[in-house]
């Protein structure tokens, strides 16, 4: 029997950049990935330090939905927040 395949999952990474500050990640981290503040400081120490962070893993549309929500919340406060999709 034909059964369907599980959906894939997907890492939401969070890039660092120069411009972007602490404090606007951590409130986005809160805000649209609904971290704990203390687990928002801990990824934008992560993000600060290695160049990078999971923001968290989902499905594909919801992973892709997630970088639209923190991408346009960047926009709209004037920073070059870059997240990206990686199939885990």
């Amino acid at each position: 029997t034909w059964l369907p395949k599980e959906p894939g999952k997907f890492k939401v990474v969070v890039l660092n950049d120069d411009t972007t500050p602490v404090e606007f990640v951590v409130a986005m981290f809160i805000q649209v990935f609904r971290h704990s503040q203390a687990n928002a400081l801990e990824l934008t120490m992560q993000i600060h330090n290695n160049g990078s962070a999971v923001a968290g893993i989902y499905t594909h549309e919801i992973a892709e939905q997630k970088i639209a929500d923190a991408t346009n919340l960047a926009r709209s406060n004037g920073f070059p927040l870059i997240l990206k999709a990686e199939a885990e």
